[in-house]
């Protein structure tokens, strides 16, 4: 064993607290145990961190990245809430934050012909331990379809359509499955994204979307309604973005509740 001086570990006699002090971007493989398909394998950017109290000079940032060499191999919408509490132990903190941000995918298949393909989504999971309580989080980033209802109202043949993306957070015990709040936004959509598409199937959508056009108000306020009514979230926000067709800017609207 090396005798080598703890620097860290010295008193610091400035009185400041750091609310987080850790390492960010950190890149990780790891298998996602979320959804119907089971695990599938995806790397990710890992974020850890600890408070660090007044009297204390610094934290051991080593031992952050060892957890994860450890230990942090299957992760999920059930596993996220442990973690932050073990990190804490590790670094002898009263605090600890853990978050990773990645892809995912899921298998869908196109509305007419059933061709299958995948569809990629971004992701995050966090969670917040302080003195024994546990906070978990989960964010989806869901690409959809929307039409303008004005535009339909007052043309006499089509309508513009453009590309919108969602964000939606949820805090909640237990926390949602990904595939459960990625389905929630595309519903709540004018249509939704597919990677394969045919002929038939190309219809379909199109047809569907001019058959359920949505404002960005009227999206944002559809998964309002969802979320409200699903038990055991405590808070969530939801933030929709349209790329307008017919503009050179983007349509956004938030809810918090």
């Amino acid at each position: 064993m090396w005798d080598l001086e703890d620097t860290q570990s010295e008193p610091d006699v400035r009185n400041i607290p750091i609310q987080r002090v850790g390492v960010r971007g950190v890149r990780h493989p790891f298998r996602l145990v979320d959804g119907e398909e089971g695990e599938q394998f995806t790397v990710g950017r890992a974020s850890l961190s600890v408070y660090l109290p007044a009297n204390v000079r610094g934290t051991h940032m080593s031992r952050f990245v060892a957890f994860l060499q450890s230990g942090a191999d299957r992760i999920g919408s059930s596993s996220i809430g442990r973690m932050p509490a073990e990190v804490a132990t590790l670094l002898g903190a009263e605090e600890a934050t853990v978050e990773f941000d990645f892809p995912f995918f899921m298998v869908k298949n196109a509305p007419v012909t059933g061709v299958s393909g995948r569809v990629d989504y971004e992701a995050s999971l966090r969670g917040h331990w302080v003195r024994g309580e546990t906070r978990s989080e989960a964010v989806v980033r869901v690409p959809v379809t929307t039409l303008c209802p004005c535009s339909r109202n007052i043309s006499e043949r089509g309508a513009h359509n453009q590309r919108g993306l969602v964000c939606v957070a949820v805090e909640a015990e237990p926390l949602p499955r990904l595939e459960g709040l990625v389905r929630l936004v595309e519903a709540a959509a004018s249509a939704e994204l597919y990677s394969v598409l045919k002929r038939p199937d190309e219809k379909h959508v199109t047809e569907q979307a001019y058959d359920n056009p949505v404002f960005v108000e009227d999206l944002v306020r559809n998964l309002a309604q969802e979320l409200q009514a699903s038990p055991g979230i405590r808070r969530y926000r939801v933030e929709a973005e349209n790329f307008e067709s017919i503009h050179n800017h983007s349509a956004f609207a938030v809810v918090e509740g």
